[in-house]
């Protein structure tokens, strides 16, 4: 109890700027629900905290109607300001699995479906959008094509070159449910392929060459996890981008992260749910871009 209470005055004492926590993909109901609601009574207990994003992967499986009244079932429970974004696992895969229980992609119409319940579900007036916090801008990206796991439309990519163009002198970070190409090690047979990186992701490149501005990428989909050595570090810059990766919320250990927007930089912060702790050595300051 002492160590929990301790950690919560060190939140506090932290956070002076506005406080995002990033939940990673929390595959509901997936496995140990009973820990992913004790995430929530903790977020809940920290008075400073001003919203919080889930990074995709809401749903555990297929973005069926049974999982999303148990995603909004679970989400209830936050009395925090919630912002989401879409993963593959909210849209991409038909209900109905074979005998082996692997997952198949839906056809189109039933895709543009899940789409429409995610957005229903969050009352979201778009699938993509963005505001301003303090200095920040922030912009919400969405897996809403489904040529590879994490892919921008052409209308969504056009859409965010714009709102790049309309605040060129906002410090920028984007959330999208997948990272960008390289900034993991080549950790397992997964990372830094096709449809574990942000794609198309070659536009996405040129996009952050001709926008300075933007500084941050907050990502899921890989569950990477904090003891992963990359995780936080060199090799999670893209360009001017520091990508900040996120671990799943199925494990036994569940950890997220804060980014504390300060005037002049981010702080990144991780805490571990299992001890009550924020893990010090993993702890970065990413200071906003000069123009």
């Amino acid at each position: 109890m002492i160590r929990y209470v301790l950690a919560l005055f060190l939140a506090l004492e932290l956070c002076a700027g506005t406080h995002i926590v990033l939940l990673g993909d929390p595959h509901i109901p997936g496995k140990n629900l009973t820990h992913k609601e004790e995430v929530l009574k903790t977020i809940n207990q920290w008075e400073t905290v001003d919203m919080v994003v889930a990074l995709g992967d809401l749903c555990s499986k297929t973005g069926s109607k049974e999982e999303y009244a148990l995603v909004k079932s679970y989400f209830s429970k936050l009395k925090k300001p919630l912002f989401v974004i879409t993963g593959n696992h909210d849209f991409i895969y038909e209900d109905m699995r074979d005998g082996a229980e692997k997952l198949r992609h839906a056809t189109l119409e039933e895709q543009h479906e899940k789409l429409r319940r995610f957005k229903e579900s969050f009352h979201l007036e778009k699938l993509y959008y963005s505001l301003q916090k303090e200095n920040y801008l922030l912009i919400f990206l969405f897996a809403d094509d489904a040529s590879h796991l994490a892919h921008l439309s052409k209308e969504q990519l056009a859409w965010f070159e714009a709102t790049l163009l309309e605040h060129q002198k906002m410090p920028t970070i984007v959330f999208f449910h997948a990272p960008l190409d390289n900034t993991l090690e080549n950790y397992n047979r997964w990372a830094n392929t096709p449809n574990f990186i942000a794609q198309p992701k070659e536009k996405l490149h040129q996009i952050i060459k001709n926008h300075p501005q933007l500084f941050l990428w907050v990502s899921g989909h890989t569950h990477t996890s904090a003891k992963e050595p990359s995780f936080a570090s060199a090799i999670n810059r893209y360009e001017q981008v520091t990508n900040i990766h996120n671990s799943d919320m199925n494990k036994e250990t569940i950890w997220s992260n804060s980014l504390f927007l300060e005037e002049s930089f981010v702080r990144i912060q991780t805490y571990n749910h299992r001890t009550n702790e924020w893990q010090k050595e993993l702890e970065r300051t990413i200071a906003i871009p000069k123009f």
